[in-house]
């Protein structure tokens, strides 16, 4: 089997509503980049890549020479064919590197008849634990603002009555930390046998990071993640606060890896399969937390049901996957994949059963979403819409004012 063709496509495809971060905002819509590898024997491996637009499918365009011929199993001369670790500080295809090697691991699993969990090791578990995913939005047609404590706790029970969530992980870093904690603490009130998590995107000062985590010390929460930024600014915190402490900002590679096993400053590992390069770096990064004695979780960096068949394959061969997922997925009004969005039972979502990743793509649902980004474009990730002007700093000092609600609807 050889690589015959590389094709690439990029699509927005709508959120319920806007959801507010602390370095922006997402606008209504994800932006992602489906790519395509053909092979000489009829089959296509699938493979999915944040953001996009013209630059990303001239990028996936410009590996084909590098991998025209290429057998789909040799993944780790893939690996140095279009990362080999010095060129990659002039080039950066980390992410590259993830959606081919998600389609040859596609391609792999076709060929032989087998999932790609099959592939990895073996199946631990037939479906994946995911938390919730909240975050202070604005209001869109038919999805009210989430801007109080009220309205996030009357979301998350929404979202528990219909998916079966028992963990929360709430996305803070808009608001001043005293509001977020108020609302964190909402969510402690009125979820009291579930777990908690807070995620501010590593904008807080290690001052506010402490005072914040030794104000949640006596709730039920999972672990406080990346509150300031750096592995030192973590090691900090750590020291001196009763909260595990978990990132995925600032261990995403070996060497930092390595770092954090000889000085921790986090507990938990968010392994991500576009971040680390694939869905092999991160079993092998979940084999030495492992060793250390490092928790591990699964990151979600916006995906379609592509990337997250890689998180739920993923998911499903660690044994030492003690955290439910994240995933943004739930905030999606649809996807690019045969038969819609995967869908949650009690807070799991299923491993997919077919050969490959297991998810095949809807042409016209791929096509209705690429005409939708020709006609929007993408979006600044690190503006909000609702705040012209603004940008955020690490640490932050500039929150949003939480007794104003906006209507950013054109």
């Amino acid at each position: 089997m050889k690589i015959v063709d590389i094709r690439a496509t990029t699509v927005a495809v709508p959120l319920e509503a806007p959801l507010r971060h602390s370095n922006g905002a997402h606008w209504g819509r994800f932006v992602r980049t489906i790519v395509e590898v053909e092979a000489d024997n009829g089959l296509v491996g699938l493979g999915e890549m944040g953001g996009g637009g013209e630059s990303a499918e001239a990028a996936f365009r410009a590996l084909v020479p590098y991998l025209k011929d290429h057998d789909p199993f040799q993944l780790e001369a893939l690996r140095f064919k279009i990362a080999n670790p010095t060129a990659s500080l002039y080039n950066n295809r980390t992410q590259l590197l993830a959606a081919i090697e998600f389609a040859c691991i596609d391609l792999i699993g076709q060929h032989l008849g087998v999932p790609a969990s099959d592939l990895l090791g073996g199946r631990m578990r037939e479906a994946v634990p995911f938390a919730s995913y909240l975050f202070f939005r604005y209001a869109a047609e038919g999805y009210g603002e989430i801007r109080t404590p009220e309205q996030l706790v009357e979301h998350t029970a929404q979202l528990k009555a219909a998916h079966g969530f028992t963990v929360h992980k709430l996305k803070g870093g808009v608001f001043p930390p005293d509001y977020e904690l108020e609302c964190y603490r909402a969510l402690a009130e009125a979820f009291p046998s579930d777990r908690l998590r807070y995620d501010p995107n590593a904008v807080l000062s290690v001052a506010e990071g402490l005072r914040f985590g030794r104000a949640i010390e006596g709730l039920n929460n999972d672990y406080l993640e990346d509150p300031v930024w750096g592995l030192e600014g973590l090691r900090i915190v750590r020291e001196q606060v009763k909260v595990p402490l978990a990132t995925n900002t600032v261990v995403v590679n070996f060497e930092q890896l390595a770092s954090n096993v000889l000085r921790r400053g986090a507990d938990v590992v968010l392994l991500d399969t576009t971040f680390w390069g694939g869905i092999r770096p991160c079993v092998k990064a979940a084999g030495v937390c492992e060793t250390f004695q490092l928790g591990v979780a699964v990151h979600s960096s916006g995906e379609l049901g592509i990337q997250l068949a890689t998180m739920l394959h993923l998911g499903a061969v660690l044994p030492n996957l003690t955290y439910a997922a994240d995933a943004h997925y739930h905030q999606l009004r649809d996807d690019v994949i045969e038969g819609g969005k995967m869908a949650y039972s009690e807070g799991a979502i299923a491993v997919p059963q077919g050969p490959g990743l297991g998810v095949r793509l809807d042409p016209e649902r791929v096509a209705r979403y690429a005409e939708l980004y020709r006609e929007m474009g993408g979006y600044p990730y690190d503006r909000d819409p609702g705040r012209p002007g603004w940008y955020a700093t690490v640490p932050n000092e500039r929150f949003a004012d939480p007794t104003v609600s906006l209507d950013i609807a054109p």
